[in-house]
Parts: C-alpha cells; structure tokens; sequence
C-alpha cells in the first residue's frame, strides 16, 4: 500500500470529523500498528484504543458481508457472537488483501470507520465507556484522539458484545 492511499484516508477522516464539528486532536507518532505498543507510545489505556478489524462473515441468513468490527484495545474478538449477529454460520479475518482494498489502509492503521458503503461497523458495547477514543487514522505514523460521543456520532456503528470474555 502506498503512503498516497493510506494518507487519503486520513485526509478523509480529518474532513468528515471537521464537517462534524467533532472533538479531536491528531496524534504525530512513530510508525507503529500494534494496539499495546501503539498505546504506550500516545499515553493512552489499552481500553481506550478502538482497534479496528475487517472480518469475512458467511453463511446462513445473513449471506456474505464484510464487517468492520471495533473493540478495546486490550480485548479479542468473539468470533461467535459476531456471526450470530449477523445471522451467518461463520466469521474469521477478512484476508489482508481484501482488509486493504475494503479500508485503503495498511494492517495496523484501519481507523474506526467504515468509510467504504461494503462495511458493515459493529462496536464493542464496553468500549463506549470511555469519554475519547483513541485510534490510528489511517496511517501507522497519525493517531487520533476523538470524543467518543462524536465518534459515535460521526461512524453510527450497531453495538453489540462482541468481546470475548476477559
């Protein structure tokens, strides 16, 4: 993926949060993608990372989707209850050659948005706890902090448990 791509998402991000008037600041970084090492780095808690993965969910009612799924940084994905909500007999990772031609971003810098009208977004109830999020925007080297009621606001995701069990 090149640096062009990737920096039209943040461009994106950038005019969509500012036509909302929404709360935010963008965070200047290393290039990093890793939710534990990434949120060192910006000073924020694992549970306000909003980690973003692009998921293949087949079968059953619901047919074959592509969903955006966003959960605490510090939690993993209950496959099973994604599949279930979407009334599919199966979900795993999307590929990562479909993940970056779904997000335009590279493994690690997906924000939680589904910019792209083929994602389905799904959030993590517990992760609507925090007042900011904090999340890559679509580059490895540019983080956001964002105010979750904005993010919420802006993105319109379905919330659901969709955490595995701590």
């Amino acid at each position: 993926m090149d640096g062009e791509a990737s920096s039209d998402v943040f461009d994106r991000l950038v005019a969509l949060l500012t036509q909302a008037r929404a709360e935010f600041r963008v965070i200047e970084h290393e290039a990093e993608g890793r939710s534990a090492a990434i949120s060192t780095i910006r000073g924020n808690r694992p549970d306000q990372a909003a980690k973003a993965m692009v998921l293949d969910v087949r079968g059953g009612g619901g047919g074959r989707r592509s969903v955006l799924a966003i959960l605490p940084g510090n939690r993993k994905l209950d496959f099973n209850a994604v599949a279930a909500l979407f009334e599919a007999r199966k979900c795993g990772f999307a590929s990562p050659e479909t993940a970056q031609a779904l997000t335009g971003c590279v493994m690690g810098a997906v924000p939680p948005f589904a910019l792209n009208p083929d994602l389905a977004i799904v959030v993590e109830e517990d992760l609507l706890a925090n007042e900011t999020l904090f999340f890559n925007a679509g580059r490895l080297d540019r983080s956001m902090e964002l105010a979750t009621k904005d993010w919420l606001a802006a993105a319109r995701p379905r919330v659901a448990k969709i955490a595995a069990k701590a």
